[in-house]
């Protein structure tokens, strides 16, 4: 599926059992109530009755159709294999006054997370549901109305009346489903920071990595387990650069995907800093956020320097000398060596999840 133009994009979680999963970020689907049933036409037969009038039942109502929130759906993809969905028809009326059953409601279940645009005729798209919280449900389709019986149309002038409406159909609609990841961390940071390499670091998660700008083209998740099964989710996404909240480098695309993050973790190379202001790149990111979404620069963040295992003793010491006097708290860390690495991770378990696992599993990893 790699190949499929069809996908915008896709991208890789960690499921628990050795595997990873795709993810797909969008997808476009058809959805329609089912048809009511029809009224019936029928006539009182009984021995001794030998006129005994309409008696035809209306028909049932066909069955709406749901989008219903799941937390344990991780991706949109079937949905982009399966794009038409129809409730069930609403059954016929019968004789005897009976009542058609009614069609059964038709549940689409959407990872947490999922936005629901209706796509109007004109093209534009309208936000009708934030499907937010586990189990949410909003109906994106209501199922026709029965056709009533002939039992309706009697009257002192038309007593045996051949007349019984038919069912309505149901609504149908096109609609646009777009994934937002909830993960716990979000990592931003300029291109060839380490976040890819970071994700690799803390879980089992295996992303592209190499040593040249915009490596990373697509969001990636990792999962860092704890001592009894708590899943700290991290969300590593595409390099952002000056400018990124205009649509230029690979930042406008994903920027949205950071909005639910409950916190960021702000990566730097030291390569690519001043050891007398090595604070500058941090701004430059965060003043992109803000251009964005203001919420976005209020939101907590847990600054880091990666790479410091390229800079001599002199350039360390130096370096550690500028951050004690400067009003930012930022982590030195090597991925390369792993120094450091526990202690970010240690802090993020502490601001999120409130606790730290007794063992923090770190791997290391061969870049290429």
């Amino acid at each position: 599926m790699e190949g499929d133009v069809l996908l915008p994009f896709f991208f890789e979680r960690y499921n628990g059992n050795g595997r990873h999963m795709k993810f797909v970020d969008e997808a476009q689907i058809h959805v329609k109530g089912g048809r009511g049933g029809d009224g019936c036409i029928s006539f009182r037969r009984e021995k001794y009755v030998p006129r005994g009038g309409p008696d035809g039942g209306d028909g049932g109502k066909g069955g709406d159709v749901w989008i219903r929130a799941r937390e344990n759906l991780l991706t949109l993809y079937d949905l982009r294999l399966k794009r038409n969905y129809r409730a069930e028809n609403g059954r016929g009326g019968q004789g005897k006054q009976k009542t058609g059953r009614n069609g059964e409601d038709l549940y689409i279940d959407v990872p947490v997370g999922t936005l629901v645009y209706e796509i109007r005729p004109d093209g534009s798209n309208v936000l009708i549901a934030d499907m937010d919280k586990e189990g949410k449900t909003i109906c994106v389709a209501r199922g026709g109305r029965g056709g009533r019986g002939n039992i309706h149309f009697k009257s002192p002038v038309l007593r045996a009346p051949r007349i019984a409406e038919e069912g309505k159909e149901g609504e149908e609609r096109h609609l646009r489903l777009e994934l937002k990841l909830i993960a716990d961390v979000g990592l931003v940071g300029l291109p060839n920071a380490g976040k890819s390499t970071f994700i690799s670091t803390v879980s089992a998660a295996r992303p592209k990595i190499a040593p040249y700008p915009f490596t990373t083209l697509t969001p990636q998740l990792g999962v860092a387990m704890g001592d009894y099964g708590e899943r700290l989710i991290l969300a590593d996404i595409p390099g952002l650069i000056e400018g990124a909240h205009l649509g230029q480098g690979l930042g406008h695309r994903f920027l949205k995907h950071i909005s639910r993050t409950k916190i960021l973790l702000h990566l730097l190379s030291a390569e690519e800093i001043s050891l007398e202001r090595p604070w500058e790149g941090f701004e430059l990111i965060n003043a992109e956020l803000a251009k964005f979404d203001p919420e976005l620069a209020q939101k907590k963040q847990i600054m880091a320097i990666n790479k410091i295992d390229i800079l001599d003793n002199a350039q360390l010491v130096r370096l550690q000398k500028v951050l004690k006097r400067a009003s930012y708290h930022i982590h030195l860390i090597s991925l390369a060596t792993l120094q450091g690495v526990e202690e970010v991770m240690k802090r993020l378990w502490l601001e999120v999840k409130g606790v730290v696992p007794s063992h923090i599993r770190l791997n290391r990893v061969i870049k290429g």
